[in-house]
């Protein structure tokens, strides 16, 4: 199996940890607000990652994280804390804010099949890891303090700080944000651990060498929990393109400089966005729709999954309510396709034409998904199969093995199916009484050619 490799910009082949084994961590949801669909295409996409590498034969043990604190509202070392401003936004508090939407995260991905990750770390829940890291990067001298700040990286010390974004220190230093913080020796210097601000009165603090009332950066959280899962170096990373030139660039930074090992992750996998009307969907721009967004328009969540497998996951795509009905129409059309099936069990002896036929389709899917998870042309291998002449028990097994890719749910089709009925019928408007009077008495004149009434 091959993918794209962001950190040497070229698609090479996929090489486990130890045998058949890796560990792969995913960046998770930053549980302020709800999940949107902007987020779901990235989970969803790193559910198809790990189901493919399984079905490839690969073990894997997939991590995910939970940042339940330390995210700022500028993605940098500025802004409020995103759960303490979600927690004002909402009247509770930060805690409550954490529960509420993580719970709402995992309905959400439910809905869409993704398989829970092998280990869910919260951000708060690791505190002390996170805490010996940034001792470690400061007995090795990688660290400096900020007055009434937080303690700082210094990328000046790394000859090879941002060689995932491939940026020269000279570009990130004139890309690097505006939001400067007073006394950082440079402008890509980052935050490992942060201070509350006099009269900020946080909900979540704690003691740490340098400060009583303080909590950890953002970035140190991934490299902590990935590392205390999944060793000092592990094989796959994944997370937005948008995490590229800060988030992931500065993992790398803290995670090499503390272990003295590279590198500390092998290939890194970064999906692009969902945008709605040209722009990226994102909660901070407030144009995000939800899972229940869905299904109040009588959409299917898994529909939207198979809009998702109909895109590459290095490409944009953008989100319409048409596109998303268009992918519901094809999702009830593969449903009943495999509901009209015969039983496994009614087999037929194949001819050698038919026999080669299944196995053409079979390699033809799997060399899609080894070509950088290719799902486009792994769907359209999928709808090939479902017009084919091989018998239909064969049809029937070679829907399902692609479906363990998928996640279309395709061994549960007419269950689904009364699902999507449920939800479309919820769609219609009630007819009262008098409306049905009306509707009676309109069609009785229609049969009568009494057009005035």
């Amino acid at each position: 199996m091959q993918l794209y490799n962001t950190l040497t910009r070229t698609i090479e082949p996929i090489q486990a940890d130890n045998d058949k084994s890796l560990g792969l961590y995913a960046c998770g949801p930053t549980v302020y607000d709800h999940t949107h669909l902007g987020h779901l295409r990235k989970y969803i996409m790193d559910d198809v990652l790990v189901r493919a590498l399984r079905q490839t034969g690969f073990s894997v043990t997939h991590v995910q994280n939970i940042t339940d604190v330390g995210h700022l509202t500028s993605d940098g070392d500025t802004g409020e804390d995103k759960l303490e401003k979600g927690a004002k936004k909402q009247g509770l508090t930060a805690w409550q804010v954490a529960q509420q939407f993580e719970e709402f995260y995992w309905q959400s991905m439910e809905a869409v099949n993704v398989v829970r990750p092998d280990v869910s770390c919260r951000a708060t829940d690791h505190i002390e890891s996170q805490l010996q890291l940034v001792k470690t990067l400061e007995k090795k001298g990688f660290t400096y303090v900020i007055a009434s700040d937080g303690v700082y990286f210094d990328t000046s010390l790394l000859d090879d700080y941002g060689k995932l974004s491939g940026q020269k220190r000279e570009e990130k230093k004139a890309g690097a944000r505006l939001d400067l913080v007073e006394g950082k020796r440079n402008p890509t210097d980052f935050a490992v651990w942060k201070f509350e601000r006099e009269g900020e009165n946080r909900a979540m603090v704690w003691p740490s060498p340098w400060a009583e009332r303080s909590f950890p950066g953002w970035h140190i959280e991934c490299s902590a929990m990935s590392m205390q899962y999944l060793g000092p170096q592990f094989t796959i990373h994944t997370g937005g393109i948008d995490h590229i030139p800060v988030h992931h660039t500065n993992e790398i930074a803290q995670s090499e400089a503390a272990m003295g090992k590279q590198p500390f992750v092998r290939y890194w996998v970064h999906h692009n966005f969902l945008q709605i009307e040209g722009e990226k969907m994102s909660k901070s721009l407030g144009n995000f729709f939800t899972v229940e967004d869905l299904e109040k328009r009588g959409i299917h969540p898994l529909a939207f999954r198979l809009l998702l497998l109909g895109s590459h996951y290095r490409s944009e795509l953008n989100f319409t309510w048409e596109n998303a009905l268009g992918a519901q129409s094809a999702y009830m059309r593969l449903l009943r396709t495999v509901v009209e099936l015969p039983a496994q069990s009614e087999r037929t002896v194949l001819s050698q034409d038919k026999l080669e036929k299944v196995d053409r389709y079979r390699e033809q899917f799997l060399a899609a998904l080894h070509a950088d998870l290719n799902t486009p042309q792994a769907l359209a291998t999928m709808w090939e199969v479902t017009k084919s002449n091989i018998p239909s028990g064969d049809k029937y097994d070679l829907l399902l093995f692609f479906d363990e890719v998928f996640g279309l749910k395709l061994s549960h089709a007419e269950e689904v199916l009364k699902e999507i009925d449920q939800l479309q019928k919820s769609q219609e408007p009630e007819i009262t009484p008098e409306i049905q009077a009306l509707l009676d008495k309109r069609a009785t004149a229609r049969a009568n050619q009494d057009w005035q009434t």
